[in-house]
């Protein structure tokens, strides 16, 4: 018997609400992924992930193959975010003002989050998505770091090769056994902000191929 026109396949019926399911489940990962990696670290496994997400390993695994997968997923969209924050500090007037508050900001969003941290010093989760966001963000900051020696307010011998150290001893704060990020690590950031500003009779700065 032919079937009326405007009657659904029966396949069709069903494809939207399983599509959305799917999508939803993907999403719980996600932000289940997000917050272990971001209290236990990368040694995290997709097994913590499922039972946090409250979902069957097996729903992880169909999702995302392995625990690389997860986290180049959730670190790519981390750094993307960074990488925004970098390019709009670039549309603000004072460069060092702008270069101080994105240092801040992406710091501010590392100290609460261990796998990111991890991410930025080890390395060890990589892939086309995080490698092009890498690349952006350091783009903008050594954008920020031109304009503000342009505009006079850097100090003399500061380069953009300063960024990723200063960015390290302040994860290496983070990281000192007892203490909370949010109450020591911002101490120490604004007296580095302090020596890096330009500022009258200060001393000249060691050149980097002096040190060691």
């Amino acid at each position: 018997m032919g079937r009326h026109r405007g009657e659904e396949e029966p396949a069709a019926a069903g494809t939207r609400p399983l599509r959305r399911d799917a999508e939803l489940n993907r999403q719980r990962i996600l932000q289940a992924g997000r917050e272990v990696f971001a209290a236990r670290g990368l040694q995290a496994t997709l097994n913590d992930v499922a039972h946090h997400a409250g979902l069957g390993v097996g729903t992880v695994y169909r999702k995302f193959p392995d625990k690389q997968a997860l986290a180049e997923a959730i670190f790519t969209e981390e750094l993307d975010e960074i990488a925004a924050m970098a390019q709009k500090a670039r549309a603000e007037g004072d460069a060092f003002t702008a270069l101080a508050g994105f240092l801040e900001g992406a710091l501010g969003r590392a100290a609460h989050n261990r796998g990111l941290r991890e991410l930025m010093r080890h390395g060890t989760v990589e892939g086309t998505g995080l490698a092009r966001a890498r690349r952006e963000i350091t783009s903008h900051c050594e954008a920020l770091v031109a304009r503000a020696r342009t505009q006079g307010a850097l100090r003399e011998g500061v380069t953009e090769t300063d960024i990723a150290p200063i960015a390290a001893m302040i994860d290496a704060i983070m990281a000192l056994p007892g203490e909370r990020p949010s109450e020591l690590w911002r101490r120490y950031l604004a007296i580095i902000l302090d020596g890096l500003r330009a500022q009258p009779r200060q001393t000249p700065l060691p050149s980097p191929g002096s040190v060691g």
